[in-house]
């Protein structure tokens, strides 16, 4: 049975988040917020879906350069393994040290930094759109001469290790800090505190941080998040508001250079009116807060069974065809709108639902295709659609009690 073995990353990585997770209760420690690990854990959920379509794609960039620019035919011996992980990691740093010092870089990267909490769930916070910019860095390694394997290898090890450095249970660390980067530096890189902003870039090793300047020791707790909070547990809002900030701030400027300078510019000088801009334009601030335990119970239901599907989907993907890949794709991605949404309390998530179910059918469609199965589809859009305004109220009440919302 031929099956995709990083598939069981995802119930490895949840037991440790789990772990973390009771650790942390049992010692009286609030590391853990219910907005923040749903928003979290939705982020690492779409990076990894997405990356099956798209992994294939980068391994064929680095075969691709490698077999027609290599400069150098290097072999995969043992001083190879080593110069390849510190290179990797050392392109790392810049592609990082960018990501906080060019807008635009800083657009796909923002994601992981938005969570005001600071554990394993936030270690998942990686969005398809940085591992597209940070594979631009990493095409020079092909080039050089370092196969394709060997890349591939190395990425998956210095993929895995930062995901253990999203913790505040472990303390500092001895001669290891002065090596690796600990726990202890990434808190400090996720720190909001003023003199901890822009410091400690490093993925793996903390020695090009000291290197270069941007090294700063843990001294005081962090306050963890952005120094202007988000405000938001939006998925596509988390993903795409700086984008939006950005377009707004380029088409404000008058002149090409002008406008160039805003792309390449740096975040802290950004205009921070663009988000107040960029938010009564795109996101509707009229919403209640109601009773949680409601929809709590159906975020945490719709979390479970999303990671249920999406380990199967990941595991047996080669058994499963394009189209029913697509449309359990859409699921996915919808139910992790759908999450976001209910978290604001937005009332359009019912609408969303039929858009799931809608997915789902699709996927029944294509496996019995019959007369039948059209007409029982037909027949109960038609009735959904017939008690459309009833059916609204009651799964409004279902999910935030006799509180729902006003139109939003």
């Amino acid at each position: 049975m031929n099956i995709n073995i990083f598939a069981f990353a995802v119930p490895l990585f949840l037991f440790f988040i789990a772990l973390e997770y009771f650790i942390a209760r049992k010692t009286g420690k609030k590391y853990f917020h219910f907005n923040e690990t749903i928003a979290n854990l939705n982020v690492g959920i779409a990076e990894r879906l997405i990356d099956l379509f798209t992994a294939g794609g980068f391994y064929f960039v680095y075969d691709y350069l490698h077999q027609h620019f290599a400069l150098l035919d290097i072999q995969p011996t043992l001083l190879h393994w080593i110069l390849l992980l510190l290179f990797t990691d050392f392109l790392w740093y810049w592609y990082h040290r960018l990501g906080h010092e060019v807008n635009i870089f800083w657009a796909a990267h923002v994601v992981h930094h938005q969570s005001e909490d600071f554990n394993l769930t936030t270690g998942t916070r990686i969005t398809i759109i940085q591992a597209v910019a940070r594979t631009f860095f990493w095409t020079i390694i092909p080039i050089i001469g370092f196969p394709a394997e060997m890349i591939t290898v190395v990425l998956i090890i210095h993929g895995i290790y930062p995901f253990f450095t999203h913790t505040q249970l472990i303390g500092k660390l001895g001669i290891l800090e002065y090596i690796l980067v600990t726990p202890s530096h990434h808190r400090v890189h996720h720190a909001a505190n003023e003199q901890y902003l822009d410091k400690n870039y490093g993925d793996m090793f903390i020695i090009w941080d000291k290197l270069f300047g941007t090294f700063a020791k843990e001294t005081e707790a962090p306050v963890y998040g952005l120094t202007k909070p988000l405000g938001s547990h939006s998925f596509l809002w988390q993903h795409f508001h700086f984008f939006v900030e950005l377009g707004l701030a380029v088409t404000s400027q008058k002149g090409f250079w002008n406008k160039l300078k805003v792309v390449f510019g740096k975040p802290a000088e950004f205009d921070e009116r663009m988000r107040s801009k960029a938010e009564i334009l795109f996101l509707s601030h009229r919403k209640v807060q109601a009773p949680t335990h409601r929809f709590k119970g159906y975020v945490l239901g719709q979390m479970a069974f999303t990671l249920f599907l999406l380990f199967w989907f990941l595991l047996l993907e080669q058994y499963v065809p394009l189209p029913v890949q697509l449309a359990i794709s859409l699921f996915i991605l919808l139910t992790l709108v759908n999450s976001g949404a209910i978290l604001e309390q937005r009332r359009w998530v019912f609408y969303l639902e039929y858009l799931r179910i809608g997915s789902l059918m699709s996927v029944v469609y294509y496996y019995y295709p019959s007369p039948t199965t059209f007409v029982l589809s037909a027949g109960l859009l038609v009735a959904a659609l017939i008690y459309l305004r009833s059916i609204e109220r009651q799964y409004l009440r279902l999910l935030y009690g006799n509180i729902y919302l006003p139109n939003s």
